[in-house]
């Protein structure tokens, strides 16, 4: 009878184990509350940035090449749901550990070069503003509805983001990555806001 129950002790010990070891490892509660939190704070310095601006100075542009408030909140909107896409490419994938020796940036890397405006690009053609929101009005409520469902998969997702990767023209990076390139990449964009806002001919309001 002794033996028995020890050999039981023994096949449950080994199942639950067994269980335990092909649970699927996904973000800390640290990493996802610092994307999280950088979600936040990009989407409410947008909001705050744009907030009460007049037809004439959302449609200002300081040079015929240059964007203005509303082509740049275009892009934000259309890019925030294209790259997110990018992210959820990654997952269908199963995920690899072998391959992180692919990626050579750290995150606070990963967020500095693509929030930075030091380095002018070309974006894609189909990046491109075209108005297909139908207002400034329309584009942030794009990006909002955009960036909301974004924060709410950071808060919810058990996927193991650090062992997808997406292979972009100038890094790989793991699907962790993708969320702070995609934050980052609104930052830049509310930076350009920015400085078009701080032009000298930056209409006023009347």
């Amino acid at each position: 009878m002794l033996k028995s129950i020890q050999l039981f002790t023994l096949a449950f010990a080994l199942v639950m184990t067994s269980g335990f070891r092909n649970v699927p490892e996904t973000i800390s509660e640290a990493e996802r509350k610092a994307a999280i939190d950088y979600m936040n704070e990009t989407r409410e310095r947008l909001i705050k940035d744009v907030q009460g601006l007049t037809e004439e100075q959302l449609n200002f542009k300081p040079t015929p090449t240059t964007w203005s408030v509303a082509e740049c909140l275009e892009h934000i909107a259309f890019s925030e749901g294209a790259l997110f896409g990018v992210l959820q490419g990654t997952l269908k994938e199963a995920s690899n550990p072998a391959r992180r020796g692919e990626v050579k940036m750290t995150d606070d890397q990963v967020k500095g070069m693509i929030s930075s405006r030091e380095r002018k690009v070309k974006t894609q053609e189909m990046f491109e503003p075209k108005n297909q929101f139908g207002s400034a009005a329309g584009s942030l409520k794009e990006f909002v509805a955009k960036r909301n469902g974004n924060i709410d998969f950071v808060k919810t997702t058990q996927e193991d983001l650090r062992n997808h990767y997406a292979v972009m023209p100038f890094a790989t990076f793991d699907s962790y990555q993708m969320l702070l390139f995609i934050t980052g990449h609104s930052a830049r964009h509310t930076a350009q806001i920015e400085e078009v806002m701080a032009n000298p001919n930056f209409p006023k309001k009347k």
